[in-house]
């Protein structure tokens, strides 16, 4: 089978855990994608990564680019298969399984037609929306990441309703180390509570609020793991915190599942700032979770129905003195060991334990055995 995806398939956890189900289910897959392996480690045995040359940049023309280099690849590659894992490898893909026979497998990880790229800028969700018209019927299966998401897709296209596959890890079988997160960064054993964010530093993940209730909170350390636009901006603004905001570079996901369990407080403040914002499931909301970190969130209506169960507290990510309130009520160790017991229970229908088989089905609907 092709699996394709636009970047790098080994810094995308949701795409790790699928290649290795595909793996453990005996197909031989190979994986089209346009950056280079930032942990080729992570690959399992039976997968290989073929990495195409695109020049770097965004826009449309950087996607024409990409979209040629795919379609001509996948051209070159008869599969019974062709696992598209985002919109923009799925045109090429769609051709692709057209000409050779193959089934075609759309995994919409996003709601496209409310991108992050599209705030202030309507004509860019027309534009992947339209796009999404025209070829998301044409698959074989469609899969997303959250029930809103997956009612939305189908209302919108006219689709059956996608299969769900969360953004959620396997729940680990051992305890998780501790220590490691604050061995790694060397972080100062003074007893203030260590709030993480792993992500992207971009717009629309409270960051701003995040630094400035830090400020207010004496008793918090905050450590932001991750790469983006905003990370010079966000180390500039919180300057005077000195030793209280740490700033480390992206980590890829194998080596950063042994850092979160680390953190007394997961920061999973997205901002309602487009469509596909409003109704995400973000993976760090999960990890967190599965590490047993209670989580700082946004009273979003998807995340709501989570993180309200009892396994941490919700802010306004807009409002910095909400944040900073939120951040008091958790610096109470024995309502965070509460939160943290509570985790397994809640996080339990959403994990890959469950996923996996919901993903083995699909792939056997797919691929009957020959």
């Amino acid at each position: 089978m092709l699996f394709a995806l636009l970047g790098d398939v080994t810094s995308s956890s949701r795409a790790l855990r699928q290649l290795r189900a595909m793996a453990d289910a005996g197909l031989a897959v190979t994986v089209t994608q346009t950056a280079s392996p930032r942990d080729p480690g992570a690959l399992p045995d039976g997968v290989t990564a073929q990495v195409l040359p695109v020049p770097p940049g965004g826009g449309p023309k950087a996607f024409w680019h990409a979209h040629r280099a795919v379609r001509s690849a996948a051209m070159r590659h008869p599969a019974g298969l062709y696992w598209a894992s985002d919109l923009y490898t799925l045109p090429a893909l769609a051709a692709a399984a057209q000409r050779h026979g193959g089934a075609l497998a759309y995994d919409s990880r996003e709601l496209y037609a409310g991108l992050d790229s599209a705030h202030g800028r309507p004509w860019v969700g027309t534009a992947w929306g339209t796009l999404e018209r025209w070829v998301a019927p044409r698959a074989d299966a469609v899969v997303t990441v959250g029930d809103a998401i997956a009612d939305r897709l189908a209302d919108r296209y006219g689709i059956p309703r996608p299969t769900v596959l969360y953004n959620a890890p396997e729940v680990p079988a051992a305890l998780p180390d501790r220590t490691a997160l604050r061995r790694a960064l060397s972080l100062p054993a003074d007893g203030r509570m260590v709030v993480l964010y792993q992500g992207l530093f971009r717009d629309g993940r409270g960051l701003p609020a995040l630094v400035e209730a830090t400020r207010a909170v004496e008793g918090v350390r905050l450590v932001l793991i991750g790469e983006g636009a905003l990370a010079d901006s966000v180390a500039e603004a919180g300057k005077d915190l000195g030793d209280r905001l740490v700033v480390h570079p992206f980590v890829p996901p194998d080596r950063l599942a042994a850092l979160t369990p680390g953190a007394d407080l997961g920061a999973c403040l997205i901002e309602p700032l487009t469509e596909s914002l409003r109704l995400s499931l973000p993976n760090k909301l999960f990890e967190y979770l599965a590490a047993g970190v209670p989580v700082l969130a946004s009273p979003l209506p998807e995340i709501r129905a989570v993180v309200g169960q009892g396994v941490g507290v919700l802010a306004d990510p807009r409002d910095a003195g909400a944040v900073a309130a939120a951040l008091r009520t958790a610096l109470d160790p024995r309502l965070r060991a509460r939160w943290a017991a509570a985790a397994p229970a809640v996080l339990a229908p959403y994990t890959w334990n469950e996923g996996r088989r919901t993903f083995r089905a699909l792939l056997d609907r797919l691929l009957p055995p020959t």
